[in-house]
Order: structure tokens, then C-alpha cells, then sequence
């Protein structure tokens, strides 16, 4: 492409995750999301024998510092609930640092050049969304061409950067909204914290706002 032709919006976050994967049963039927003072914990499944974790760290990391033994012992920290509920622990598979990161290129297309997924946008794991938005990419590109070399039309192929895009800036906001509501800032204040906890109050007591969680978690409607 020609110098110019592309804007590039990025944001890179003060934090980074540390993720393992373990040979673990499942601790919960369901993904854990936790807000900690110590920060960001997640809890996922991969298969009923395969689990994967995450803790909230510095983007600099070494993982030389995170032997299993003091992993695991964080995890208890953050992720500790209920009374009757133990987290499952089993070997380490693998454990590695993921960077977050925000970033879109406009336009996602140029001539018969068309950007998709990764290549036109990431967004923080936080809300799950990387691969959907891909898919919806390629979904809509598809039907674009179907219509292209089935009736030699050009309008959805014409519209397929603004299409996308529209769904794009849709999900960075809720990955923005999920990653600045769960995990702690270097820079943050007593107010920053205070507003934090009212908005997971907010987030688990309305049904209004679980419903938006809910709709965007899942998957916006394609156009």
C-alpha cells in the first residue's frame, strides 16, 4: 500500500497477563473472572482435563521469577470465593506472558487488497474476542464475494472495510471497558478503585447491564 493510505490507532496497557496451562478437572463450570488488590485473575477451561489460568503481572515479566509452587499460590489469593469452592491444581504444561495491546488499521481495504482478523486488529484477551472478530471478518467478506462473482457486483465488497469496522470499534470498546473495570493501574487513585468496584456492583446487581455484558460477550449480530 502507499505511504498514507493507512491510520493506525493503538494503545498499549501497563500490564501484561502470565498464563499457564495445566493438567487440572475443571475447578468451575463456568470462566472465573476476578478483581483482586493484588490484581487481575482469570480461570478458563480448554477440556475436562486441560485448564488455563491467567494472573494479571508486568509487561517485563521474567518468568524465572514465577516457579509453579509461587503461580499456584497466587492463584489461591486471587481467585479464593466461596466457602466450599477449591481451585484444582496439576501440573504445568506451559506458562508464558501475553501482552495487552488495542489496535485497528483504517481502512481495512485498498484496490483488491483486503485486511482481516489480526492484520487489520487486536484487542486485549479480556473479553474473548480476538477470534470472533476475525470470524465476523471473514463471514463478511465472504458473502461480499459471493455476490461479487455471482452477479459481477461491487457493493459489498466496496462497503466491506466500513462494514467491519463498525463492529470493530464495537468490540474495542467492551475489550477496553471489561480490561479497565477488572484489573489495577499503577496510576490509579482511591477514587479510580472506588469507581471500579461500583461498576462490577453495578455489573452483577442490574439486569440491564449484565444483558449489555451479556450481548457483547456472545457476539454482536453480523450486519
Amino acid at each position: 500500500m502507499p505511504d498514507g493510505v493507512l491510520t493506525a490507532f493503538d494503545r498499549v496497557y501497563p500490564f501484561a497477563w502470565l498464563g499457564i496451562l495445566v493438567e487440572a478437572p475443571p475447578s468451575s463450570e463456568e470462566l472465573i473472572y476476578a478483581y483482586h488488590d493484588r490484581g487481575f485473575a482469570l480461570l478458563s477451561m480448554r477440556s475436562p482435563r486441560v485448564g488455563r489460568l491467567y494472573l494479571q503481572c508486568r509487561p517485563d515479566e521474567d518468568l524465572l521469577n514465577w516457579p509453579d509452587e509461587k503461580i499456584w499460590q497466587e492463584l489461591q489469593t486471587r481467585l479464593a470465593g466461596e466457602e466450599n469452592w477449591k481451585l484444582q491444581e496439576g501440573p504445568v504444561l506451559q506458562k508464558g506472558i501475553t501482552g495487552m495491546r488495542s489496535f485497528v488499521i483504517e481502512p481495512m481495504q485498498f484496490g483488491k487488497l483486503f485486511l482481516a482478523g489480526d492484520a487489520a486488529h487486536i484487542v486485549p484477551p479480556t473479553g474473548a474476542k480476538g477470534l470472533n472478530l476475525a470470524v465476523a471478518d471473514v463471514r463478511i467478506l465472504a458473502r461480499a464475494l459471493a455476490e461479487f462473482y455471482s452477479t459481477g457486483r461491487r457493493d459489498l465488497l466496496n462497503a466491506y472495510s466500513q462494514t467491519c469496522l463498525r463492529r470493530v470499534w464495537k468490540v474495542q470498546r467492551f475489550s477496553w471497558w471489561m480490561t479497565s473495570m477488572l484489573h489495577r493501574f499503577d496510576d490509579e487513585n482511591a477514587f479510580d478503585h472506588r469507581r471500579q468496584l461500583a461498576e462490577l456492583d453495578y455489573v452483577t446487581s442490574s439486569r440491564a447491564s449484565s444483558q449489555s455484558l451479556a450481548e457483547n460477550y456472545v457476539g454482536l449480530p453480523l450486519e
